[in-house]
């Protein structure tokens, strides 16, 4: 605090106020905010040199004087509700102002406020509460260390990789073993992960690794296009620890690695020969690492874990299915291929490109980032097609929604003789769909000519021979030979037969 006699008596010497503020090691400001005080109350030195420095400190300012108590907040309080998420200090300071001002009590400034807490925490060594909240963050990352199997055929040593997820404020852990650092054992162990703690934290920090962050700049954070998928699933946010920070890269591997070495030193000695033998045996390990006694204060990482288990946010109702994606050009045919399969688009995409994402169970076609199509995923034999009808020009369509009881059908309403030729058409050809077009040109001639015309052109080509053809059919009717009268018997319905000869036998037998 200033001494305001000392001010108020270098001023009645006619002490200019910046050597005043000097001598009495105080802002210029603060001289000449004392003095107007001072003229306004008319204390003057003549009134005051008897007094002591805190006297005339309070007649200058009776709110502030020194036997004015400040009010010490409840720090034990503060702490417990650091620990919840979205709570700061600046707000705790603004609750605490309040209550001050409710009950008639000086309340500190914010800095004051911060000061005495950090006080607190330091003497009470509460940091690791200090630096993580409950069901905030997920820390993940590969262990340094690898574990072995023993490969049965060959005897060779195998590496198995292994994955850790921590949550940093009750130090409760999950880890699993890969055969691989890939994308698919990367989001496979986020997402047992997840099942082991039983909900999901707010945010997901990993190393820079190319499985999860392919780009983290001081400006720019670009996330594999999966991994991103899978915490929206999830409804978490990954903020990767920063490349050139040591300190945020020290907070993952840190704990991964207390993990990661205490299971593998317990498991140094014995020899597995399958990866699900290998993870059964960290499985186990694991519950003992998760239940044992803290070193240096009581309970356990399971018991501080039942605590913050009821911050986690929840499961979604299905896990996340890991997807592949894929750049794939439409073809002529409106269809894509992608894995020895073909999956269809809507024809006005031809010769565009588009990405495809894979599931185990989907295809999703996507084109400027909206979903134009969607397939079950086909297995099994190569080049199958799943095609959608309203994917196809609306040409397409018309003959699509076409077979051969359709055409027998409407050629029946013409007449028995017309429906004769179209069984014939449809059985003339080794695949069914070959003899469509001959189906459709000969119906269509029921337009042209009249039904009439037709079922008389049918009957008489069928008195010429037994399989007629379209041209025949069409010749007779531009003929106009369906109008004469037939003298011959009425044709005679027959089967087509495998082979059919234009000669007898009888004409062979005229030489003889």
């Amino acid at each position: 605090m200033p001494n305001y006699k000392e001010i108020l008596r270098l001023h009645s010497l006619g002490i200019n106020n910046t050597r005043i503020a000097e001598s009495c090691s105080c802002a210029r400001s603060t001289v000449i905010a004392a003095l107007q005080r001072a003229a306004e109350q008319e204390l003057f030195w003549d009134k005051i040199k008897n007094c002591s420095p805190e006297e005339v400190a309070r007649k200058l300012y009776p709110s502030t004087a020194p036997g004015q108590q400040y009010k010490m907040p409840d720090y034990e309080w503060v702490h417990r509700e650091m620990q919840k998420s979205g709570v700061t200090l600046s707000l705790l300071w603004v609750e605490y102002c309040e209550q001050c001002r409710q009950s008639g009590e000086l309340p500190y400034k914010s800095t004051q406020f911060n000061k005495y807490y950090v006080d607190y925490v330091h003497k009470t060594k509460a940091t690791m509460h200090l630096e993580h909240k409950p069901g905030e963050t997920m820390q993940v990352d590969w262990a340094g260390q690898t574990a072995a199997l023993v490969d049965t055929d060959t005897g060779e040593r195998l590496d198995a990789y292994l994955f850790v997820a921590v949550l940093p404020y009750s130090g409760y852990a999950y880890t699993e073993s890969f055969l691989d650092m890939k994308q698919e054992a990367w989001i496979t162990g986020h997402v047992n992960a997840y099942r082991y703690f039983g909900g999901v934290t707010r945010i997901l920090t990993p190393d820079n690794l190319k499985t999860g962050v392919l780009k983290n700049s001081k400006t720019e954070t670009v996330l594999n296009k999966s991994y991103q998928e899978m915490a929206e699933h999830y409804g978490t946010a990954i903020l990767p620890a920063r490349p050139r920070s040591p300190k945020d890269k020290a907070f993952v591997e840190g704990s991964v690695g207390v993990v990661s070495t205490w299971i593998l030193a317990a498991l140094r000695n014995r020899q597995f020969l399958s990866l699900m033998e290998l993870n059964e045996a960290i499985h186990e390990k694991l519950e003992d690492f998760n239940h044992k006694p803290f070193q240096k204060r009581e309970s356990s990482r399971a018991a501080c874990f039942a605590e913050e288990k009821l911050f986690l946010l929840p499961l979604p109702a299905a896990p996340f299915e890991l997807a592949v994606w894929k750049v794939a050009t439409v073809q002529y045919n409106y269809h894509i291929s992608v894995e020895r399969m073909n999956y269809s688009v809507p024809y006005e995409y031809i010769k565009q490109q588009v990405d495809v994402r894979l599931t185990q169970t989907m295809v999703e076609i996507f084109f400027a980032g909206t979903r134009i199509a969607s397939h079950l995923r086909l297995h099994g034999r190569p080049n199958q097609y799943s095609t959608v009808e309203d994917h196809m020009p609306p040409d397409h369509q018309a003959y699509l929604q076409w077979n051969g009881e359709r055409f027998v059908r409407w050629a029946e309403q013409i007449g028995q003789h017309t429906a004769a030729v179209v069984r014939l058409f449809l059985s003339a050809h080794k695949v069914e769909q070959q003899g469509y077009k001959s189906c459709m040109a000969l119906l269509k001639l029921s337009e042209r000519y009249s039904p009439q015309r037709l079922k008389s052109a049918c009957r008489k080509a069928l008195s010429y021979t037994t399989s007629p053809s379209l041209k025949s059919v069409q010749t007779i009717l531009k003929s106009g030979q369906d109008k004469l009268l037939a003298e011959d018997a009425p044709a005679k319905l027959e089967e087509p037969k495998a082979h059919k000869f234009t000669r007898g036998a009888g004409y062979y037998k005229r030489g003889e």
